[in-house]
């Protein structure tokens, strides 16, 4: 089987989840015995063509052309997935054109951004496509509001519905996507997100502590939290839980890494009299972002709305004790009290109670760190949420081929 996966952000091209999220479903699909193209934007690099490891292949494009807002660039983006993707397919075509049995391919659209290419490959070669929806317009905004939002929202309909079925990442997205989009329950599939737990591994002795001392001296508590610094993310709770940490006793050293425009958190922290404790290291290498899993005393997601929560995953994988909000996701991805802190989404009361909680009772803190790496390695494998993935790929094929669609 050959699946070609359409997104418009895979490494080195980081903007949200979804690059976190294929770069660990696609090379676990390759060991899963599906022929894996990842179609995607190459506009932050990497090679045009790439292939890292048996049937894993990487076909990057990009976009040359000027565009006038987000919206004109996703459609020339997708011209150029849309130009790949069907160069693949006529290529294979023309390799197999005397086979019988010709090899499945299917298609699998990440997020509205890849849309236009997979709903124009899908009824060129009357392929079988289906999608996985990280997030929704509605979720990210509580609303759809404006015209900006109503032009996502219809795309995002458009996509479940061209769909032969979606896959969310949690019951709570399922809910999510039913209500926004109006996608039928049964159409729907719930596949978790994954981690790699070995590549948070290996950071000791002299080299932990010199690494350390980059972000904060021997006596503070690092608190860290990586991510957007948009509101959704809930960094700015986060920087207001910052003083109360502190008035409970904890010498904490805030340290949070992530790029985009930060400056209303550093306005924020100023006022709080706060700005000497925390730490803005912008975008950060991968290996950093690793070994900051390590160093911490505790990881922090105070998400104001979140379909899964990955960065979570991360922490838990790093033998770090979380907190996070109960927002969406997260509380399904944390359970409190035994593999974390679960603390009232937007309270900046209840994160530091969490915060304090989790680096005042290290004991406690370990061993759900401890129930949380274990909980990592048999739920939230790659491995498995790989064989479930070429499952739903299956089903599809076998329903498209029983239904005739495909000729």
């Amino acid at each position: 089987m050959r699946a070609i996966l359409l997104s418009w952000e895979y490494p080195p091209m980081r903007v949200g989840g979804i690059a976190a999220a294929l770069e660990g479903l696609a090379p676990a699909l390759a060991r899963a015995g599906v022929e894996t193209h990842v179609v995607t934007c190459g506009d932050s690099g990497g090679a045009p063509e790439e292939n890292p490891e048996p049937n894993l292949f990487l076909h990057r494009v990009t976009v040359s052309e000027p565009s006038d807002n987000f919206v004109h660039w996703v459609h020339l983006l997708n011209d150029k997935l849309d130009e790949r993707a069907d160069g693949l397919i006529r290529e294979w075509q023309k390799k197999e054109a005397r086979k019988k049995n010709k090899t499945p391919i299917v298609l699998h659209v990440h997020d509205w951004l890849g849309q236009f290419a997979g709903i124009a490959l899908k009824h060129r070669y009357k392929l079988p496509m289906l999608s996985t929806i990280h997030a929704t317009e509605f979720g990210r905004n509580g609303g759809i509001r404006t015209e900006g939002q109503h032009y996502i929202n219809r795309c995002e309909w458009e996509l479940a519905s061209e769909s032969w079925r979606v896959i969310v990442c949690s019951d709570f997205m399922r809910g999510e996507v039913e209500y926004a989009l109006g996608v039928p329950w049964d159409k729907m599939d719930v596949l978790p997100n994954g981690v790699e737990a070995r590549v948070f591994e290996g950071l000791e002795g002299d080299a932990w502590w010199n690494f350390r001392r980059r972000f904060a001296s021997d006596n503070e508590k690092i608190v860290f939290f990586i991510g957007r610094p948009v509101h959704e993310k809930g960094a700015h709770v986060l920087v207001q839980a910052l003083p109360r940490v502190r008035a409970r006793g904890v010498n904490a050293k805030l340290v949070i890494a992530g790029g985009g425009v930060r400056g209303h958190l550093e306005t924020l922290a100023g006022q709080l009299g706060v700005w000497d404790h925390v730490y803005f290291t912008g975008r950060v290498s991968d290996q950093d972002r690793d070994n900051l899993y390590q160093v911490a005393d505790v990881a922090v997601f105070p998400s104001l709305y979140e379909p899964f929560g990955i960065v979570a995953l991360e922490a838990m994988a790093a033998h770090t004790p979380v907190v996070v909000s109960d927002a969406g996701g997260l509380s399904e991805v944390v359970e409190h009290n035994v593999t974390g802190t679960t603390t009232y989404k937007g309270d900046p009361d209840s994160l530091a109670w969490g915060i304090a909680r989790a680096v005042n009772d290290p004991g406690h803190s370990r061993w759900m760190a401890q129930n949380a790496y274990e909980r990592v390695e048999k739920i939230f494998n790659w491995d498995v949420i790989a064989a479930d993935t070429k499952a739903v790929y299956e089903r599809v094929w076998d329903e498209y081929k029983a239904s005739g669609w495909g000729g």
